[in-house]
């Protein structure tokens, strides 16, 4: 999977399609509408598509996307509602569907997530947009037989986002690539009163889910570990990249902000972005936001290294998440539309570049407004120094327990043979 996922981003760059970038972010929860739900004068209809999705950092920028959607296509108005970051999307989507307030268009993860909610997904096959889909977006959203069933976000990267300026002032000449130089570097920083990380451990999806995703995508065969992992064939207690997972979370809280178990995404991000750490783990969707706070910010991607091998210089890149149809939408095919007009219409374009920092996963969409960690990104995966995201293809829920795991290890309260040991657990119970 990981030589897969490594040449689908090779083919993207070899002929120069990948712009600008972005599980979950800051905790929020927005619900807003571009318009009201009556006729404004028309003869014809005027439809509401329900639109429920995670992404709060795009929140209002979407809104005014949507917002221009609707000045084009006056008989469809749009109710847009964000729940993300803190809040369990997963959770509020299986709310909706049970209180009988199905979305029209909402997010899914692919993978397993698909054939969880596979049932009520309409086949998005034969949609114009798909004849220019990159390759790598196919995979999350494509069933056995074939079928599509979403259209990518984006693609987005994550590592440990770094201040140039702070290394350069703590004498760091090299980017450390290997957990010895990444060890060597945060001492630096601390001989020079330099925080080196913001660790946002109070937020499950950065612990439990990217942070943990680093062991499973830097086995030999990411997906054939997990799989061995269902079969009863693989363990966490024993494998040597989890036994090294320990070092990347020592080195964190040892050098990192006080209290990282209360600290949010939004804290996280401030705690960077002002100049107070050099180092955040984090993606490029955080980008404006850490712009919106410090304009001249000098930074780019390094790797969260596991060891001191040369694999472990990479950055896990792929398609965060996907846009679904409720099949059983009564605007179906104004819910197409909308999608296909983000991704086909010059505005649509525009903002998903512009305005959202997205790395598109279309080769109509011109590369433009790519910001310094979208450029990281875009770096890493010319050099194919990548490795995949593989949460979705965990069991429903092990990101949580994982997350929970972590940080009763963070708070003392277990040894790390005991974390290896729940994870375990956690795993054999959710299969």
């Amino acid at each position: 999977m990981k030589r897969f996922l490594m040449l689908c981003v090779s083919m993207l760059m070899a002929v120069g399609l990948i712009a600008g970038c972005s599980s979950n972010n800051q905790e929020s929860s927005t619900d807003t509408a571009g318009g009201d739900n009556t006729d404004s004068g028309s003869s014809d209809e005027v439809v509401t598509l329900n639109f429920f999705q995670f992404k709060v950092e795009i929140a209002d920028q979407l809104q005014e996307m949507l917002n221009e959607f609707e000045a084009e296509h006056p008989n469809i108005k749009v109710k847009l509602e964000t729940v993300g970051g803190g809040a369990d999307y997963g959770a509020a989507l299986k709310a909706k569907f049970a209180s009988g307030e199905k979305p029209d268009i909402f997010n899914n993860g692919g993978f397993n997530e698909l054939e969880l909610w596979k049932e009520h997904l309409a086949d998005l096959s034969n949609e114009p947009w798909v004849d220019h889909l990159l390759p790598i977006g196919t995979v999350p959203m494509t069933d056995e037989d074939g079928n599509l069933y979403g259209m990518p976000v984006n693609l987005e990267g994550y590592g440990f986002a770094y201040n140039k300026d702070l290394f350069e002032q703590a004498g760091i000449t090299e980017v450390p690539t290997t957990m010895s130089e990444l060890q060597a570097a945060v001492e630096k920083l601390e001989e020079n009163g330099i925080t080196a990380f913001a660790a946002g451990y109070g937020e499950w999806w950065v612990i439990g889910q990217h942070l943990l995703n680093i062991p499973f995508a830097q086995q030999d065969d990411p997906a054939a570990f997990i799989e061995g992992l269902s079969e009863g064939t693989e363990t966490f207690v024993g494998n040597k990249h989890f036994e090294e997972f320990k070092q990347v979370i020592d080195t964190e809280i040892a050098y990192g902000n006080a209290n990282p178990l209360t600290t949010d995404y939004n804290t996280q991000v401030t705690l960077f972005a002002s100049g107070e750490t050099a180092m955040l783990q984090q993606g490029n969707w955080t980008e404006n936001m850490i712009y919106q706070i410090n304009p001249d910010m000098n930074m780019a991607f390094l790797p969260i290294p596991l060891n001191d091998e040369a694999e472990a210089h990479a950055i896990p890149v792929g398609v965060p998440n996907n846009w679904a149809i409720n099949k059983n939408s009564e605007n179906l095919e104004e819910a197409k539309l909308l999608l296909d007009w983000m991704v086909s219409s010059e505005t649509g374009q525009r903002y998903m570049t512009e305005e959202f920092a997205f790395i598109p996963a279309f080769d109509n969409i011109e590369p433009s407004g790519l910001g310094a960690l979208g450029e990281s990104i875009l770096e890493y995966s010319m050099a194919e120094q990548t490795i995949p995201w593989t949460w979705f293809m965990w069991p429903d829920g092990a990101n949580q327990d994982f997350a929970a795991t972590i940080q009763e290890y963070v708070a003392g309260q277990i040894e790390y043979e005991e974390v290896l040991e729940k994870f375990q657990a956690t795993w054999d119970s959710l299969k």
